[in-house]
């Protein structure tokens, strides 16, 4: 079931998604040539915490997860692409670095991820993350009132072949609210003109990961961490954005 949020309900999802971007440009900030990613994590979690929030992710347990995810980040380096688990590995220069956060304050919840390279980057790395940045945005500004869920899947899936990418197979956004994924789930590419119409009050999590390959992918032994098949490197970008009469409005900025 598709839920409408009111715009007090909305606010309270704006709070939530601004914890969310502060936890991110923490660590992008601290981010460098050998913070080990488990430090990355700390990082976010006293954002966090300082907030007076709880994270979303940590303690997560899918029915398909063999164990609950151990993180308040997902940090996925170079061909990982989204889930993986913030360990001791250390960051090497030029790693391709995804993070994604999640929490939930006052009941609401913010999601969002970013995608960037620390040390000294390959120029095909930095066209990777701009043109998933790009398909992102496509994507917020087709979540107009009015228009068909599939137009967002359609400016997503078009932006990233327009720039030369493919999306990962079998992943894409998802409604959010008081849970983390509620309905609808929105694909990364198709047709547009199909799914539901828009209306002001949905709350989506809009989340391109292009890869520099082919769309196939597998999961590590942790059962978390999903890589590109091919081993080719890949980029995710996310924001939660809110429909409203006045056009689309991102929610988890800092």
């Amino acid at each position: 079931m598709v839920e409408l949020k009111t715009p007090a309900e909305i606010d309270g999802l704006r709070r939530a998604g601004q914890v969310v971007g502060q936890a991110l440009a923490a660590v992008r900030e601290q981010a460098a040539i050998g913070v080990r990613l488990r430090e990355l994590d700390e990082i976010a979690a006293k954002v966090v915490a300082d907030a007076g929030a709880e994270p979303l992710f940590r303690g997560y347990h899918p029915e398909w997860a063999p164990t609950p995810f151990p993180g308040v980040i997902c940090a996925s380096v170079n061909d990982a692409v989204v889930h993986g688990i913030p360990g001791d590995q250390r960051l090497a220069d030029g790693d391709l670095v995804s993070i994604d956060c999640g929490a939930r304050l006052d009941g609401w919840c913010g999601d969002a991820a970013i995608s960037f390279i620390v040390g000294t980057p390959d120029p095909a790395d930095q066209a990777l993350i701009e043109a998933t940045e790009r398909a992102l945005a496509a994507g917020v500004a087709a979540a107009t009132a009015g228009a068909r869920l599939s137009d967002i899947s359609h400016a997503i899936g078009r932006s990233a072949q327009q720039s030369g990418y493919r999306g990962l197979a079998d992943h894409g956004g998802h409604g959010i609210g008081r849970t983390m994924h509620e309905a609808p789930y929105v694909a990364n590419d198709g047709p547009p003109g199909r799914g539901m119409r828009l209306s002001a009050g949905l709350v989506l999590a809009l989340e391109p990961m292009l890869t520099r390959g082919g769309r196939r992918y597998r999961h590590d032994p942790d059962g978390w961490t999903v890589r590109t098949a091919d081993g080719t490197r890949a980029a995710h970008a996310e924001h939660t954005v809110a429909v409203t009469e006045s056009g689309p409005e991102l929610l988890t900025v800092p």
